[in-house]
């Protein structure tokens, strides 16, 4: 066993899951809260990380049911534990995984959320019409017609290099989870909403060089750390189109629009294998939750709209 700290066993874990695995950011991150907590409800047991048992793994778990928190958040403390053992157990620090036959509380099965047609009108419309200037509202535009368009993670949408949409491409280059690169079709309106915020982006860039500052190898540039428009900025943006577009913005996040262009080209015709494809899923399990979100919307329009309904029905007619 190593004579280093827990913290510095899981700084040592988190920095092969970069080198090696090529783990983003937001999973480093993830995993590093959760040994955080690991190890506070250790040390406060009087115990260290590297000697639980699987005994207190499953003790440690029913202490996070106890708190209240959610299976997937339960369930993504137990995969951050294995992940941990098992790299404890391949670099030789243990001899055993402890971790590595608890079952995991599973997840909540909800449903996806999507929106119709006509509310990623609204929010495309609103697009056009947000901003404070017409830089602004030609980036916005741009980056919703390409979120409809192609399903991007939002991580992948606002990190794109802008060499990948030189030349009016047809096609984007698309870096996604685990450094996997895939290739998604643009649609005409993405293709010319590209194009126009492509002669203001570099428009600003050239003025920016002319006061000193380095050009930006990002399609979406920023003056933050990253040097790209953040997650939590989308975010904050998606949120103000949702309201200026009349569109509920409970119902609107930047995954929504991944959910909508997956429901949408599924309720189309599409193929499921076509689809995990351009949405850069690696098992088609994780595809196939949207044939229940559209199971689902055909129920609702059946229920709402046949005339022998029941929901039809109102409430004072007879049964």
């Amino acid at each position: 066993m190593p004579d280093i700290s827990d913290r510095r066993m899981i700084a040592t874990f988190l920095d092969a899951q970069a080198a090696e695995l090529g783990a983003s950011e937001n999973t480093l991150m993830a995993y590093g809260r959760d040994l955080a907590d690991v190890v506070d409800w250790t040390e406060s047991k009087g115990h260290a990380l590297l000697d639980l048992s699987r005994n207190e793994i499953e003790a440690y778990l029913i202490h996070c049911e106890a708190q209240g928190l959610a299976k997937s958040t339960r369930a993504r403390r137990l995969s951050a534990l294995k992940q941990f053992f098992r790299f404890a157990f391949e670099e030789g620090w243990r001899s055993d995984n402890p971790a590595l036959l608890i079952k995991g509380p599973g997840r909540d099965k909800r449903l996806p959320k999507t929106l119709d047609i006509e509310d990623v009108d609204r929010l495309l419309d609103a697009a056009r019409h947000t901003g404070r200037n017409e830089a602004d509202r030609l980036r916005n535009t741009c980056l919703m017609e390409l979120l409809y368009a192609t399903g991007m993670r939002v991580s992948e949408l606002v990190s794109l290099p802008v060499s990948a949409a030189r030349g009016d491409p047809r096609m984007l280059l698309v870096l996604g989870k685990g450094s996997k690169e895939r290739m998604v079709p643009l649609s005409p309106d993405a293709r010319t909403a590209l194009a126009d915020w492509l002669k203001a982006r570099d428009a600003a860039e050239d003025a920016a060089e002319t006061k000193g500052h380095p050009p930006s190898r990002f399609l979406f540039p920023s003056h933050g750390k990253s040097g790209y428009l953040t997650r939590h900025r989308f975010y904050a943006l998606i949120k103000e189109l949702a309201v200026a577009g009349g569109v509920s913005p409970a119902k609107v996040t930047p995954h929504t629009l991944r959910h909508v262009f997956a429901t949408h080209l599924l309720a189309n015709g599409a193929d499921l294998r076509a689809i995990q494809t351009l949405l850069g899923h690696a098992d088609i399990a994780t595809t196939e939750i949207y044939t229940h979100v559209l199971d689902e919307r055909l129920r609702d329009l059946v229920l709402d709209h046949h005339p022998l309904s029941e929901q039809r029905k109102a409430p004072d007619d007879p049964a």
